[in-house]
């Protein structure tokens, strides 16, 4: 009697960075969702366009089965899920077949962390995706910026001010090395699926910035 074929993982379709638009908040740590993502279309030779329906900017790369429609959402991070709703419904995707590249404070930088689902971790991007999606069963690609120090007080004091800061020179080949495994990595996904590109990914070692 034949057995079922292993069902095969959902194809990534749409990666979504997040971040906060204007040029105010440009270079930021809380954007660097947008740096992987605007990277990736220039190396891809995509071009970001408003999409009003979207709430976003949108860019459309790759052919056939590397295929991938790249969304920036405009909505400013706290009502991002509002974009990535309109985009899986206008483009008629299930939340499995979605990338969300988002910062992450509690990795040091040049730490990645991919996962197929989880929590919203106290980010408030992703909190409001799931709130949107109503569930918290989709991919998601963190990419560390640090914290601003360990004592638990002095963290939450200086949270909004190392967020909304820019990486300092130091940090700039670091950043640089971590963009371009995201950039790879998620070629990897297409072809692979998320858990085995998680191998790579979250072994990814870069060198530490010297202070």
């Amino acid at each position: 009697m034949p057995t079922d074929p292993t069902p095969q993982p959902a194809r990534l379709q749409l990666v979504v960075g997040l971040g906060n638009p204007g040029s105010r908040y440009a270079g930021t740590r809380h954007n660097v969702g947008f740096m992987a993502l605007e990277r990736l279309a220039q190396a891809w030779g995509g071009r970001f366009r408003q999409q009003s329906r979207l709430h976003g900017l949108l860019a459309d790369v790759g052919q056939g089965e590397r295929r991938l429609r790249l969304l920036m959402p405009q909505t400013y991070m706290n009502d991002s899920g509002r974009s990535i709703r309109a985009a899986l419904d206008w483009f008629s995707l299930h939340p499995a077949e979605l990338l969300v590249v988002v910062d992450d404070m509690d990795l040091p930088l040049g730490k990645l962390r991919l996962r197929a689902s989880g929590s919203a971790g106290g980010h408030n991007g992703l909190r409001s995706t799931i709130s949107h999606l109503g569930t918290q069963d989709f991919p998601r690609l963190r990419i560390g910026i640090g914290a601003p120090a360990q004592n638990p007080a002095e963290r939450r004091a200086r949270t909004v001010g190392h967020v909304l800061g820019r990486f300092s020179p130091a940090e700039q080949p670091c950043l640089e090395a971590v963009l371009h495994e995201v950039e790879s990595g998620i070629g990897l996904i297409q072809r692979l699926g998320v858990e085995r590109a998680g191998n790579r990914l979250n072994s990814f070692q870069p060198e530490t910035p010297s202070a």
